[in-house]
């Protein structure tokens, strides 16, 4: 009988403002950063005080574990980060080490970019040996993803909606990336040298739009929404927008007072929810004439541990179920 376990992969966070330098450095893989970008992202943990992803991605996967424990399978849950401790090397390592001899690998990050999630692919293919895997890309429509949104963003529409003594539109959000990331490239001489995971539009942006759709149409309270990407980087060359401050311009330029931000492309909160949304965006709103609030993040979401765990449950079952 094959000793089976969940990986669950994440971006991974400091623990500390001193390890920022170190820990931009895994993020944009050793290319040197201007120390004006590094001061203000140093800056921004500051203002929070601390990044939680990681401890809440440890939460989530005993989660994880207690779904899957209900149904039967006593099944381990790992969590390995791609830019901070605990490294996804270190942690297939100790997989082996354990026994594991089949994963099911589940990136916690739903909207599938193949060059972004590829990246965590490739990391826990490259240590995983004779470990067997199955790498879910993507999981932008489950049913179960969109409840759990639609569960946090319902009791926080209805509060500001019975505060301002209206109905309240909503700003749906995901992380950008560059565009040059999602684009594929170009048939020139060069383009045979670039690792492109996969042919045609990467499918990022589309699953990102459309978990929004899908977490829309379970509030029917929400009369109008609106979808943007959100923490466009420094680095050169245009991200994907359009831009959460862009959009804020026109929604207040049509009359909106009151309006609820729910990033649907996080599953935690961390830097550019507790500082981007909560600091940065909502200072922008009240000076546009615009109250901006948001539901709680999915965290220890009991709906969104059951998306998770029926994503392991179809993982492992490819690999072979155990007698």
């Amino acid at each position: 009988m094959a000793k089976q376990a969940v990986l669950l992969l994440a971006h991974g966070t400091p623990e500390t403002i001193e390890q920022i330098p170190e820990y931009l450095r895994n993020v944009v893989s050793g290319r040197p950063l201007p120390q004006t970008v590094v001061e203000e992202i140093q800056h921004r943990y500051a203002q929070i005080g601390h990044s939680p992803l990681t401890e809440i991605t440890l939460a989530q996967a005993r989660l994880v574990e207690a779904e899957l424990a209900a149904a039967g399978q006593s099944i381990p849950v790992y969590v390995g980060m791609r830019n901070w401790r605990p490294y996804i090397p270190e942690v297939v390592r100790q997989m082996r080490a354990d026994g594991i001899e089949q994963a099911a690998v589940i990136c916690m990050a739903p909207q599938n970019s193949r060059t972004s999630v590829g990246l965590y692919r490739r990391a826990v293919e490259a240590e995983a040996g004779d470990l067997r895997i199955d790498f879910t890309p993507g999981w932008a429509q489950h049913p179960l993803l969109a409840d759990a949104f639609a569960e946090r963003l319902r009791p926080a529409l209805a509060k500001l909606t019975k505060e301002v003594g209206g109905p309240v539109p909503v700003l749906f959000t995901a992380h950008s990336v560059p565009t040059r990331t999602v684009e594929a490239p170009a048939a020139d001489a060069d383009a045979g040298k670039r690792l492109w995971p996969g042919q045609g539009v990467d499918p990022y942006a589309e699953e990102a739009r459309h978990t929004a759709e899908l977490v829309a149409a379970r509030v029917p309270e929400i009369l109008r929404w609106w979808f943007a990407f959100q923490s466009q980087g420094a680095s050169g060359g245009p991200w994907l927008g359009p831009s959460v401050e862009e959009t804020l311009d026109q929604i207040a330029a049509e009359g909106v007072k009151a309006l609820l931000l729910q990033p649907i492309g996080f599953l935690c909160d961390h830097v550019e929810i507790l500082f981007d949304v909560d600091i940065l965006f909502r200072a922008y709103a009240s000076k546009l004439g615009v109250q901006l609030e948001r539901p709680e993040s999915l965290n220890a979401s009991v709906t969104l541990a059951k998306a998770v765990a029926d994503l392991a449950r179809g993982g492992l079952g490819r690999l072979g179920t155990p007698k």
